[in-house]
């Protein structure tokens, strides 16, 4: 409580388990004179247990004379359908439920009872696992609006305060199992440190705080390379240049760096950065990415089925004069109704799409090469909406250019006038 990451009398947020971690953040919470409520999440993961945990998080409350917010989660299922792990899961709702109690009570921040020991084994998972700077540093006093008063204390150090002031906690069954990674960290890799290095928790707070600093430095160094590279469009998709990333020795790293600050794990960063095929995507949980040419377009998942395509409608008409033809206005065209196969729609552009333009006597081309030869912007092809007939031929890309098969000749009979409606 000495850091001073809260300022004084603001109502804060604790997230109990009813471990001895968190009954000794609350007892210290009490003590510095902090009003604080209680969080507490019930995973359902060890019925008869978590229901134990439950009951006793809020009796501790109570003893407070604190508010308890309780949640009951299905976590397994959580888990199934979105295809995390158990403890991912976990995490996720944990978070995602104490931001909307915060948000919902105007609590000034969330305090978590992470301490010095987890951190330590956050750093070794990380290092096992494969991380990059950021996931050397261990975990910090705070972000965003979720604090760690502990993270300078130990393990002993919460054991040995809970024993003097005899506070009662729950202890769960699993944390002495070595089934699980961090248990294993914890109970064997840990000790061993301790046993070849007496001044182990120093010197490793120390590489981790170095590690943070050297970040620090990194991700300042990074920015005006980021701002070159990253740029945000009008109707907010991101676009990334690739031929600007490729210029850089480190490509690969730089690219990694600015692509998981939009949920893009190592792995598919590593796909994109060998990728060569013009349309080809690649997804995370939040965004899709798409290459076009030497330029990546990341969209809000969902972003490009979620559009509402506009209404039109169509009129057969016996016949027009060549000065109508040359009149239309950009919403409408005119084809050769012998050559159109109904029902026609209208859809926006995908990767692969070829079409015969007008002027071009039958010739076929990529939709993406002539927008390359008209200077589309990322925008301008997600935005581009294309007629199709029955057999999926394009017919028009809307506003720009017809297909030549389906013009209108001196041998047109009847013409088929379809107008955009905005």
């Amino acid at each position: 409580m000495q850091q001073h990451l809260l300022p004084a009398g603001k109502e804060v947020l604790l997230a109990v388990s009813g471990g001895v971690d968190s009954v000794v953040l609350a007892h210290l919470t009490h003590r510095a004179g902090y009003p604080f409520a209680i969080a507490h999440c019930n995973f359902h993961l060890r019925p008869e247990a978590c229901d134990r945990d439950e009951q006793f998080v809020r009796q501790l409350a109570a003893d407070y004379g604190a508010v308890c917010h309780v949640a009951q989660f299905d976590t397994l299922a959580v888990a199934r359908d979105s295809g995390q792990s158990v403890e991912e899961a976990a995490r996720t709702l944990r978070y995602s439920y104490f931001e909307e109690l915060r948000q919902a009570h105007g609590y000034a921040a969330v305090l978590v009872a992470h301490h010095r020991d987890d951190a330590f084994e956050t750093f070794f998972i990380n290092l096992l696992r494969g991380t990059g700077l950021s996931g050397l540093h261990g975990i910090l006093p705070r972000h965003g609006e979720i604090i760690r008063p502990l993270l300078t204390v130990g393990r002993a150090d919460i054991e040995r305060y809970a024993d003097e002031w005899h506070l009662a906690h729950v202890e769960d069954a699993t944390n002495a199992s070595d089934d699980y990674g961090r248990n294993r960290i914890r109970h064997h890799l840990i000790p061993l440190m301790r046993q070849l290095q007496p001044a182990f928790d120093r010197t490793m707070q120390q590489t981790m705080d170095h590690l943070r600093s050297v970040e620090c430095l990194y991700q300042e160094l990074l920015e005006p390379v980021r701002n070159r590279c990253v740029a945000t469009q009008p109707d907010g998709s991101v676009t990334i240049d690739m031929a600007q990333v490729k210029a850089y020795d480190s490509s690969q790293q730089l690219l990694y760096e600015l692509l998981k600050a939009y949920g893009f794990n190592a792995s598919t960063v590593a796909s994109v950065g060998t990728a060569s095929q013009t349309g080809r995507e690649f997804r995370a949980p939040a965004y899709t990415a798409r290459l076009e040419r030497d330029v990546l377009v990341l969209t809000p998942a969902g972003a490009w089925e979620e559009r509402t395509l506009p209404a039109f409608r169509q009129i057969t008409l016996e016949s027009v004069s060549m000065d109508e033809l040359k009149r239309l206005p950009a919403g409408v065209a005119m084809f050769d109704a012998a050559t159109v196969q109904p029902p026609l729609q209208l859809r926006y552009w995908q990767a692969g799409d070829r079409f015969c333009p007008l002027g071009m006597q039958g010739r076929s081309q990529l939709v993406s090469d002539y927008f390359s030869d008209h200077k589309y912007s990322a925008a301008d092809k997600r935005n581009q909406l294309l007629l199709t007939d029955a057999k999926g031929t394009i017919l028009w890309i809307v506003g720009r250019r017809t297909s030549d098969p389906h013009r209108v000749t001196e041998t047109t009979r009847q013409v088929l006038k379809v107008e955009v409606l905005s």
